[in-house]
């Protein structure tokens, strides 16, 4: 298991059981995320940079817990950064198969002075676009320029990521990730086998669907214990795939979430665990478009101190000591349809090669859990929920 992919299947899950509350749908990029805030733990020292690892789960996978809080960040985080720059080089590669883009950026008020180091070091292993604007005299301007970078990444999907008012002249640093992705089916639905469908929001409420059909042969398994099952529908290319997990009842999706680990979710989607089968896969036409300010949320889960301004220890970036974040905004956007699927946000694939000897009926017609992942490092790119169309 590749460390970093380790750490963001950890992520992942927390970050989905942080907000598993906030909303009937959900969908994010785990990835992008994580990529965005280790461009702050590059700048970061002391508790600072200790929280932020600890939220990404990065200190225990690179064996770092057994070293002091000032170890400075070239030696503490190397591994971490050099997978982030291997893999970002991957990313943005074109392919014939899929479309994956992954872009990063760092917006910082002009009159702090960066460090030149960390400057190089974000734009060496992130590839980021590293910019110093205008927040304290102009604040609007600085926002749109933002907002049409983030849109030209994404191929228009995602828009007014900061929305008017939520950058002002007190913005210091605001950090942006993008990621857009588009692939198509290995084995497409035929348009003329999806028919209008009931999807159970529960026992006793339902709403109409477009339901695509396909019976083929599919990575798969049932998981008796959890009383649900997992399917892998790979994209074009291979590179890449969706994996649905589905409870069996249709109120069943409490107990898998409540239930959910990362070691299970490793242990689940692993080749050992997940057969080839014939099955029978209906599956809803959906998109999904979510937009929030991660702040709150990356405070619950234990980064308090990079958002103080009397705390936050971003000596790393800038010797100015009031060097604060200031917002983290996140904007993700899914649409799963016969061809393929198209997302800001991420995706993943992969196939088995042996046979179970009976048809498996897996039809999503109430509340499902779903990811989108790259197999070769078995990395979750995108990750959601899909409970109310």
């Amino acid at each position: 298991m590749n460390s970093l992919s380790e750490a963001n299947t950890k992520f992942t899950v927390d970050f989905f059981q942080e907000i598993r509350t906030l909303a009937d749908n959900i969908f994010f990029s785990p990835f992008s995320i994580s990529s965005a805030l280790s461009m702050v733990s590059l700048g970061a020292k002391g508790n600072t940079a200790r929280e932020i690892k600890d939220v990404l789960h990065f200190s225990e996978v690179t064996g770092e817990k057994t070293k002091t809080a000032t170890t400075s960040q070239a030696e503490e985080s190397g591994i971490v950064h050099q997978q982030f720059q291997k893999l970002l080089k991957e990313f943005n590669k074109s392919s014939d198969a899929f479309e994956l883009r992954n872009a990063n950026g760092l917006y910082g008020e002009k009159t702090f002075q960066f460090i030149q180091e960390y400057i190089d070091n974000v734009k060496k292993f992130y590839l980021a676009n590293v910019e110093s604007l205008d927040f304290a005299n102009n604040a609007e301007e600085s926002r749109k320029k933002i907002n049409a970078w983030v849109e030209s990444q994404t191929n228009d999907k995602i828009k007014d990521l900061f929305p008017d008012g939520s950058l002002d002249q007190n913005t210091i640093l605001v950090l942006v990730n993008a990621i857009y992705f588009k692939g198509q089916w290995l084995q497409k639905f035929e348009k003329e086998n999806t028919q209008e469908g009931t999807f159970w929001l529960n026992k006793d409420v339902s709403k109409p669907v477009q339901m695509m059909s396909q019976t083929k042969h599919f990575r798969f398994t049932s998981l008796e214990d959890e009383q649900a099952k997992i399917l892998e529908i790979p994209y074009k290319g291979k590179e890449l795939s969706m994996v649905l997990l589905l409870p069996n009842e249709v109120d069943g999706l409490q107990k898998l979430q409540d239930n959910l680990t990362a070691e299970k979710l490793i242990n689940w989607t692993s080749a050992e665990i997940m057969l080839e089968t014939e099955v029978q896969l209906r599956l809803p036409r959906f998109k999904l478009e979510k937009k929030c300010d991660l702040g709150d949320i990356l405070k619950s889960l234990g980064m308090v101190d990079a958002f103080s301004p009397h705390k936050a220890d971003l000596s790393g970036m800038s010797q100015d000591r009031r060097l604060a974040v200031t917002k983290v905004f996140h904007q993700s956007f899914v649409e799963v349809n016969e061809e393929g699927t198209e997302a800001a946000a991420s995706t993943g694939v992969s196939i088995g090669v042996t046979s179970a000897p009976m048809l498996q009926e897996f039809y999503c017609d109430h509340p499902f859990l779903f990811f989108i992942k790259e197999n070769k490092k078995n990395l979750i790119l995108f990750f959601g929920r899909f409970a109310s169309p």
